[in-house]
């Protein structure tokens, strides 16, 4: 076996610990991977793929990229499902006898990134841990590059897979045993979610279990009791939120002091909605092409900052229950709307504002740098001037955020003091702290200046006295300050010059003075440069100790950016701000869908809108493709959550009686990694909406029973409609789109179920839809319309028109005699003989119970002969 280096076994010691990791061994200037990382990521990071072999043997795979530079390759890793441990040298080489130290001094994972390059600027970057207790479910979620730390807890899984459809994570931790139910693993299957692994590394007893995580959370929060956080009683989500708290410090190497509170919340207190209906509604992004255009946040989304653009996605996704939590938005959203030139002006100052809740994350890490230090100290030196915008605003939401905006003076003070106008971005190499904060830098550099003026004015005083008028004074970081004479001039040179290099035209010297300036310069420099260093470090210390306040203010900065956007689109678009109560009344006049009526092109034609749970629960509407009962429907569903997360609404005039949940069944495919076809992903949509909704949810179903057999589906629309309009059973208020006509009579039987359909006109042969909605059903489909509007063939049009009135002639019956008789020249479908009436009796009178086998055979031949006329 060949021998393995010192160096080596350093590093296979390492990887040992870090198996699922990629590990970014730290040589020199460089981080290197070895053995299968290399090989496995070469062609991920576009690098050369090399080899390694002192002290002879096999050749070890090897790779490597700059050090300086690696946060593009470990971006590449992360956003391709891997990560990265990062091995440092823990020790200065120069004072090491032997191998230097190192250890992994950070693991990057997908769901612990704060790397700028890596993230995303407008979106939060989630980590989910799940825990079960008692089949109680346990779910908390951090965004470590703010702090953003919440959990919550629920006895329903199908909750916990709601809140990681909204969340999004980027990765989920959980415990190898977790495994609720046989829906997991598809799952994670489908949402192609990472999933990290940590162990519990305690004993199952179920006291020592819950005292062991509860004492993870009051060692983080320095608090005695769980009460202090809202957590006593809980304890999935004890487990939960401490198994998070675990595997950050597992996978940092720190504790974060960013993250310094938790928000209890429960499920409850939101309108819930669930994957299809997120997917459905285009609330983050297009069904088709995943496309951020397009969707409903694309519209609402007028925020300045980055901070306001994630906690509008967050609203957005988590409407309100509470009535006053929706007015107290609505009137600030109001106050800033009928206030324009205010408005504007706040705008301008949010324009200077950075990003905070990500510097803080760096703050904590201490990883900020100079560049970074200046934008908190820019955010804050505009904070005085948005209180003073403020001053005149009279809602509470606007009132409460001016008070809880904090300058932080004593910080804003000495980084106004310390800091010069335009650091640089490396806090080592100098040049960051201004002049008159510090006496012993001040003197520092007075006596680097005082020599570098003197070296400065050393080649005119040498050429003076030399005589030597090409003598130059220069420096390079070889050989330092030299005094350089041409060959031609080497006869003049002074004796006290002493020889430092000879070059192929000239000759370098030094003089005992110069040396003396130069290590003077050289000296004071590196002194200068560690110096700045460690108040820069003090720096980011004072930093540290106001985490807190910085992150309260980053909140009301990103909320007044969210709050200014909503009247920043209402003034746009023209919304009106609507009644939400907690009545079962939704009424909608001149409602128009938001991302629709903006589009290039389109004359958006409103409709108005009633449901309610006593007459007006269970809307049919009926009409052709294409005529807006998709956009419509839509529409309505958009409108009341819009009004739920406290925004104005497309409309003439709105009323919302509250809704606790949206469900929407809106066309179907099939659903291939999990064998399910299109009318099994439908109905068990239908099956999700039959089991959850209430009374007070809202439910949009756009076709039901399509992907079966006419009757087949005819019957289960049928069902459905009178199960969810049902108030002992459901009673939802429901919008129902359909090509079943058959449904419409539904209307004269059931209370609470009503007709709409899209205005059609004809004229000269050819049809127009309206896209107005009025009561009463439709009375034609008109699909062969559509396809002909679409560019079918006319062939194509015209045979379906000949089967079309065939059909309707007889009243719906298919017979494959008719359409072997269509003008005797039209679709051959089918070729039944004329004696088929003569042979369908003879099989009717067949005694088959006492026909024998060899009797049934001549008589299947006699039929055969008759069928094909063959002898």
């Amino acid at each position: 076996m060949a021998k393995v280096t010192p160096m080596m076994q350093q590093y296979f010691s390492l990887k040992n610990k870090y198996p699922d990791s990629i590990l970014f061994f730290r040589l020199g200037d460089f981080y290197e991977m070895f053995g299968d990382d290399a090989e496995e990521v070469v062609q991920i990071l576009d690098i050369a793929l090399t080899s390694r072999n002192k002290g002879g043997g096999e050749k070890t795979p090897m790779a490597g990229v700059p050090a300086h530079s690696a946060a593009p390759y470990i971006a590449k890793l992360i956003n391709a499902d891997y990560k990265v441990a990062i091995c440092e040298q823990i020790e200065d080489a120069d004072e090491s006898s032997g191998l230097v130290e190192r250890d992994v001094v950070r693991v990057i994972t997908p769901g612990t990134v704060i790397e700028d390059e890596i993230l995303t600027e407008r979106k939060n970057n989630y980590l989910v841990a799940l825990a079960e207790i008692n089949n109680n479910y346990g779910l908390s979620y951090i965004d470590v590059s703010t702090g953003d730390y919440n959990v919550t807890e629920t006895k329903n899984i199908d909750e916990v897979y709601d809140e990681l459809n909204r969340l999004n994570p980027s990765e989920i931790v959980i415990t190898k045993g977790f495994n609720p139910d046989n829906q997991w693993e598809r799952l994670i299957k489908n949402n192609d979610y990472h999933i990290s692994y940590i162990e519990e590394e305690i004993k199952n007893q179920s006291d020592k279990l819950e005292n062991d995580f509860e004492n993870i959370l009051l060692e983080h929060f320095s608090i005695n009791d769980l009460e202090e956080i809202n957590l006593q009683n809980m304890d999935s989500a004890v487990k939960s939120a401490a198994l998070i708290l675990k595997y950050i410090n597992h996978t940092q190497k720190k504790s974060l002091d960013h993250i310094s509170s938790i928000s209890r919340y429960f499920i409850e207190e939101y309108m819930v909605i669930d994957s299809s209906t997120r997917r459905n509604l285009e609330l983050n992004q297009t069904i088709i092409d995943s496309r951020f255009d397009g969707s409903l946040l694309s519209v609402l989304d007028h925020t300045i900052n980055s901070m306001g653009a994630r906690l509008l996605r967050k609203w957005i996704n988590q409407p309100l229950l509470e009535i006053e939590k929706i007015e107290k938005r609505q009137n600030a959203v109001k106050e800033l709307l009928d206030s324009f030139v205010k408005r504007k002006k706040l705008q301008d100052s949010l324009k200077g504002i950075y990003d905070l809740e990500r510097i803080l994350s760096k703050i904590s890490y201490g990883s900020i740098n100079p560049r970074d230090m200046d934008c908190l100290r820019s955010s804050l030196n505009l904070i005085p001037e948005l209180k003073n915008k403020l001053d005149d605003f009279q809602s509470v939401y606007l009132i409460e955020i001016k008070n809880k905006l904090d300058e932080i003076p004593e910080l804003l003070e000495i980084l106004n003091d310390a800091l010069v106008e335009e650091p640089p971005v490396s806090p080592k190499e100098g040049g960051l702290i201004k002049s008159g904060f510090n006496e012993e830098l001040d003197n520092l550099r007075e006596e680097s200046q005082e020599a570098r003026d003197w070296i400065a004015n050393l080649q005119p005083k040498e050429r003076k006295r030399t005589g030597i008028g090409s003598l130059k004074v220069g420096f390079n970081k070889v050989f330092g300050y030299y005094i350089e004479v041409t060959k031609a001039n080497l006869d003049t040179v002074p004796d006290d010059y002493e020889r430092k290099q000879t070059l192929s035209n000239s000759e370098r010297y030094i003089i005992p003075e110069l040396k003396e300036k130069e290590a003077q310069v050289l000296g004071a420099e590196d002194q200068i440069h560690e110096l700045e260093y460690k108040i820069f470090t003090r720096l980011r210390e004072e930093a540290n100790k106001v985490l807190e306040r910085i992150k309260i203010t980053a909140k009301q900065l990103a909320t007044l950016d969210v709050l200014i956007s909503l009247a920043e689109v209402a003034a746009e678009n023209n919304y009106i701000c609507p009644e939400v109560d907690d009545g079962d009344i939704i009424t909608i006049t001149e409602g128009r869908h938001p991302v629709v009526e903006i589009m290039d092109d389109v004359d958006f034609v409103p409709n108005h809108s009633r449901l309610d749970r006593k007459n007006n629960r269970f809307m049919i509407i009926t009409g052709p493709n294409m005529s807006g009962k998709s956009t419509y429907l839509r529409q309505v569903a958009l409108i009341v959550l819009m009004a739920q997360i406290g925004s104005f609404v497309p409309a003439g005039a709105a009323r919302i009686g509250l809704v606790d949940r949206i469900f929407t069944r809106v066309g179907a495919s099939d659903d291939l990694s999990t064998g399910q076809s299109t009318f099994m992903v439908e109905m068990n949509e239908v099956s999700n909406i039959i089991n959850n909704a209430s009374a007070r949810s809202l439910v949009i179903l756009d076709e039901v029973g399509r992907g079966t057999s006419t009757y087949d589906g005819l019957s289960l629309a049928w069902a459905i409609s009178n199960y969810i309009n049902n108030p002992d059973r459901i009673g939802a208020r429901t919008l129902f789109a359909t090509h079943y006509h058959e449904l419409t009579v539904l209307a004269n039987k059931n209370d609470g179920i009503k007709n709409l359909n899209v205005v059609v006109t004809e004229e000269n042969n050819e049809v127009k839809f309206l896209h107005k909605i009025e009561p009463g059903s439709a009375d034609d489909s008109y699909g062969i319309e559509v396809a002909k509007i679409a560019g079918l063939p006319e062939e194509i049009i015209d045979q379906a028109y000949l089967v079309l009135n065939k059909l309707e002639n007889n009243n719906g019956e298919i017979d494959g005699r008719d359409f072997n008789r269509l003008d005797d020249e039209q679709l051959e479908l089918f070729g039944y003989p004329e004696n088929e009436e003569k042979i369908i009796n003879e099989i009717r009178e067949l005694d088959i119970n006492n026909l024998t086998p060899i009797k049934a055979l001549e008589k299947l031949y006699e039929f055969k002969q008759d069928l094909t006329g063959d002898e």
